[in-house]
């Protein structure tokens, strides 16, 4: 993976990283806040030799003063000086838990000794080190007078026990710290572990970047459009300018031999591969250019419903010689150019009638500069697709973006790749364009004309049956 790739992870999942973050600082402040709060007191003592009447007696004084301090912080931190301080305290409990509470520290090069100690209230801390370092000062002259002579080192108080001012634990801005830290890790691992097991496909770079299949189309999302109709002037700009880019992108494919009759199909059902064929094939007939729609999806067949055509007779009536194809061709939007045959009365063998010669002949059977388009079922669930793909100049894949997985898309296309059929490409529909790479592909943009012309109806034009007679007659 890429910078850009990291960063569009987590642009995607900025919302999940931010409440994580702020999950983890929200449960450390209140951990916080139901921890003890403790007081820290502190003060020093210094050890002295007695007066000197000379500078080297001095010397000799700070000497010995500095050596023998070493051995005062065991000394200081011991049960002995424990139990005084809880005698001088009243402290009624064990004089060993005190130990605990209370740090000595030996500063370097000094004849000092630091005293930290701790406690649940100021006055408790204050009062704790100023007992331990009276306790010190009792144990240092016992152990320091001998057989009742004058001791000549001794413990004197340099600085008193501080009050505090503030509890020095917890550490609410330590913690608060700590807590987005660890927040903000956590979330940039979840969003890391997340991208990585998510095999979903939701961009066309994702498609492109796991298969070497070019996506020939990218649909954004258009909820207005199932509810006013199912013609491409229905469509959002957006969506409109996507579908003329696949119009253009099949057009363009392979211009020494351009596809004739392509398949378009998906892995699964409610992919919106029908939805697709019928925009492609409408948006195909505007540049003026002859398009057939065959409804070849002998198991649920959609689309004469969708654009509200006769449902009786179609494809399996023309597959058993009941009738003609130019008998049951009905035509379909202001184009003139578009024609749609309905599938016709559900088969019980659908994969023999799409498979045999009688398919193959109907669909080479249209002049040659016309489009056939074939809706087809899923290629997962049946082999019907495969079958055809393989008969015709190949198939458009379509794959539903944020639904198809990389898994589901690699088995589809080894459906064909056994068939020996040709995946001319992927079309993803249903793009997010909202997410955080819709302007990318140009979702967040619209560029419309200044003034509206109202729409002028394209003049009529022959069926492709009829095409075909005239050029017989010539």
């Amino acid at each position: 993976m890429e910078l850009e790739d990291y960063l569009r992870i987590f642009r995607a999942h900025w919302l999940v990283i931010t409440f994580i973050t702020l999950l983890a600082a929200a449960a450390s402040f209140a951990w916080t806040e139901t921890q003890p709060k403790v007081y820290t007191s502190s003060g020093s003592a210094i050890v002295t030799t007695g007066g000197s009447t000379s500078l080297g007696d001095a010397l000799v004084g700070d000497n010995y003063a500095k050596s023998r301090v070493l051995s005062y912080v065991d000394i200081a931190e011991s049960r002995k000086v424990a139990a005084i301080a809880a005698e001088e305290m009243g402290y009624e409990g064990n004089a060993d838990s005190l130990v605990s509470r209370v740090s000595v520290t030996n500063p370097t090069d000094t004849a000092t000794l630091s005293v930290t100690a701790t406690g649940s209230s100021p006055e408790e801390a204050q009062e704790l080190a100023e007992a331990w370092i009276t306790g010190m000062a009792q144990v240092v002259e016992e152990i320091e007078t001998v057989d009742g002579s004058e001791t000549v080192v001794s413990l004197e108080t340099l600085d008193s026990a501080s009050l505090p001012g503030s509890p020095s634990s917890p550490n609410t801005k330590l913690n608060l710290a700590l807590g987005l830290l660890v927040g903000l890790a956590l979330g940039v691992a979840y969003a890391l572990v997340r991208a990585t097991l998510d095999k979903r496909l939701k961009v066309p770079r994702d498609v492109e970047r796991e298969f070497d299949l070019a996506v020939v189309g990218a649909i954004p999302l258009d909820t207005a459009f199932s509810k006013q109709g199912w013609n491409v002037e229905d469509l959002g700009q957006v969506t409109a300018e996507a579908v003329r880019e696949l119009r253009t992108n099949l057009a363009f494919m392979d211009v020494d031999n351009p596809p004739r009759v392509v398949v378009v199909t998906s892995s699964l059902p409610g992919d919106g591969k029908s939805t697709t064929a019928i925009l492609l094939a409408q948006a195909v007939a505007e540049t003026g250019r002859n398009v057939v729609l065959i409804d070849a999806d002998l198991r649920r067949p959609t689309v004469a419903t969708r654009l509200g055509l006769v449902e009786g007779a179609g494809l399996t009536q023309v597959l058993v010689g009941e009738v003609t194809a130019s008998d049951v061709l009905q035509v379909s939007g202001h184009s003139g150019h578009l024609w749609i045959m309905a599938a016709g009365t559900i088969p019980p063998n659908p994969s023999e009638l799409l498979g045999s010669e009688a398919m193959h002949s109907l669909l080479y059977s249209f002049p040659e500069d016309a489009l056939v388009l074939i809706d087809t079922p899923p290629l997962i669930p049946v082999t019907d697709a495969a079958i055809l793909t393989a008969r015709t100049d190949g198939a458009l894949v379509v794959a539903r973006s944020g639904k198809t997985t990389t898994d589901i898309l690699d088995r589809s296309l080894g459906n064909l790749d056994r068939v020996k059929g040709r995946a001319l490409g992927v079309i993803l529909d249903g793009v997010n364009r909202k997410g955080p790479e819709a302007k990318l592909y140009g979702y967040g943009h619209e560029y419309t004309s200044r003034a509206s012309k109202a729409p002028q109806s394209a003049p009529s034009a022959p069926t492709p049956a009829e095409a075909t007679d005239k050029k017989g007659a010539k």
